[in-house]
């Protein structure tokens, strides 16, 4: 069963999608939440749809939401901040647990990009994630934003001259680039003990490699990396999204389903 459910924080609306795998009334599932990338939303470029089917098909319930800014999500994009973003995943989370087909102790967590970042931080944060799986974790954001660019691009003079920075159709705020350059990625989300699968590709140019094994160095043997070999940041050919997925249903076979 696929159906829509509107989440509220701070006055706003999150608007999700749930996947449930079939069964008798009141069965309680394992159930992994999706933490889709910078200006993207909830469908995701490596195919979060695809990947909610595979787990329900599987017996895995499924929540896919769009953070505010984004997708059908009230707010604007003008007002995201990564801390916000955080806080919203903590909620959703917390909201999740409550749902009836919910099993609140196998609860699992996939970020993409900066998704990735956000579900990296947010499982070492907020107790009782299960399991964490993270697409082309964006960690090299903070580096790069803190020498003054983003998405290759030289930040300060647009700012100074419109006030915001256009990123592919979107109004970064200076409020956003300063978040992001304070971002201790690997020190926010060392503390996450659970298992830890990360699946990056070897020629993702969006989010270099270099600063995705750090992740490694940082969590205590928990954590996992698999590298595929010709896949971009977007997992753009059937076969590697096709590896993407498969890999992230066996992980998640092995950790939520008892």
């Amino acid at each position: 069963m696929i159906r829509h459910h509107d989440f509220r924080h701070n006055g706003l609306t999150l608007r999700s999608t749930l996947h449930v795998p079939e069964g008798p009334a009141g069965t309680r599932h394992p159930t992994v939440v999706f933490v889709h990338g910078f200006t993207s939303n909830r469908l995701e470029l490596p195919n979060f749809v695809a990947m909610s089917r595979l787990l329900q098909a599987d017996g895995i319930a499924s929540v896919r939401f769009d953070l505010s800014g984004h997708g059908e999500s009230d707010g604007d994009f003008f007002d995201v901040t990564i801390t916000e973003e955080i806080a919203e995943t903590r909620a959703i989370l917390r909201a999740v647990r409550a749902l009836d087909f919910v099993d609140p102790d196998r609860i699992g967590l996939v970020g993409m990009s900066m998704g990735g970042v956000v579900a990296g931080i947010t499982a070492a944060e907020e107790p009782g994630i299960g399991a964490l799986c993270l697409w082309s974790p964006a960690a090299v954001a903070p580096f790069e934003v803190g020498r003054g660019y983003l998405k290759g691009r030289s930040v300060a003079p647009q700012i100074a001259a419109k006030g915001y920075f256009d990123a592919d159709g979107h109004r970064v705020s200076p409020a956003l680039v300063e978040d992001i350059a304070g971002l201790d990625v690997y020190g926010r989300s060392s503390a996450y003990t659970g298992p830890v699968h990360i699946l990056h590709g070897d020629k993702d140019e969006a989010a270099p490699l270099e600063y995705v094994r750090r992740y490694l160095d940082h969590y205590d043997g928990n954590a996992e990396l698999e590298i595929v070999e010709g896949a971009d940041h977007a997992w753009g050919t059937v076969p590697h999204r096709t590896t993407l997925h498969r890999s992230t249903l066996r992980f998640f076979r092995r950790h939520l389903q008892r």
